[in-house]
């Protein structure tokens, strides 16, 4: 899996968010591109940010960095590690799942 951005070792850490929690990259709905986060979107693409829709929340969209399986936003968001490899994933992103999926009211710290 192609992951863009700012991307500084093989489990998909960016110059952004790199502690040992940070192993998912996110395939944006906008472009179908894999990132690991926002900030690299913005600082390496040409167009806004599309968040995923809750009826598209059955997608593969999430992609561990540490045994290379694709997620879906559900199995995501509705789980504190990994199906497959068990890795944690960092818990303070869902302070940012705002910009990548619908929300309730667009609440920033909405938890699913």
């Amino acid at each position: 899996m192609k992951i863009l951005g700012n991307v500084i070792d093989d489990q998909g850490r960016c110059k952004h968010y790199f502690k040992k929690q940070d192993t998912i990259s996110i395939k944006f709905k906008c472009c179908g591109e894999y990132y690991p986060c926002y900030k690299c979107h913005e600082e390496n693409s040409n167009h806004k940010i599309q968040p995923w829709k809750k009826e598209d929340f059955h997608e593969k969209a999430i992609f561990c960095g540490v045994c290379k399986s694709e997620l879906t936003i559900h199995e995501y968001m509705n789980h504190t590690n990994c199906k497959h490899c068990h890795t944690l994933f960092n818990p303070n992103c869902n302070k940012h799942f705002h910009i990548y999926f619908e929300t309730d009211n667009n609440n920033p710290t909405c938890t699913f």
